[in-house]
């Protein structure tokens, strides 16, 4: 049965399955803030956590990148925090410009939809083609150590887990 989450109940099915701790995190193009490409996941020789999000113009996902921002920021020098959402790159800057986000980067997977690699896009109905609210954490040799698909995108995700998960790897 194929992966699903919620939208105040309303139930939306995944594009393949989200991947689990344990599987290697398969490298994925994304588009930076400055229109250029990305590569997130894989081996990196640092930690990563990759952060997906259905919109930042939504007020769900402009608090948890805030928040993400806020708590990783100190970290940004010993790991890499990517949040990845369907926005165009001109959204992500009035977004970085209006929350002074900083300590992490911002993506958009629209140019290729590369994070359907991850099972965290949504396959039908009025969200079909954007991405559910999901963390993956990602050790130095891009192995997944932590995945957290939140099941009603209406809410936030488990941040002191996400944050015990990346504490592990540093």
């Amino acid at each position: 049965m194929a992966a699903t989450v919620t939208l105040k109940g309303t139930p939306f099915t995944l594009a393949g399955s989200p991947l689990q701790a344990g599987q290697f995190a398969p490298p994925v193009c994304v588009v930076g803030r400055d229109n250029q490409e990305i590569l997130v996941g894989g081996a990196k020789g640092k930690p990563q956590i990759l952060i997906t999000v259905p919109s930042l113009d939504t007020p769900v996902c402009a608090a948890e990148a805030k928040k993400f921002n806020e708590q990783l920021a100190s970290l940004k020098d010993k790991m890499e925090a990517v949040v990845i959402s369907m926005d165009l790159p001109f959204a992500q800057n009035r977004y970085c410009e209006s929350y002074k986000v900083e300590g992490i980067t911002l993506a958009s997977d629209y140019r290729y939809r590369d994070m359907q690699k991850y099972g965290v896009m949504i396959a039908e109905g009025p969200l079909r083609g954007i991405l559910a609210r999901a963390v993956f954490v990602i050790d130095r040799e891009g192995r997944i150590t932590y995945t957290e698909l939140v099941p009603e995108i209406a809410q936030e995700p488990d941040y002191a887990a996400a944050l015990s998960a990346v504490q592990k790897l540093i």
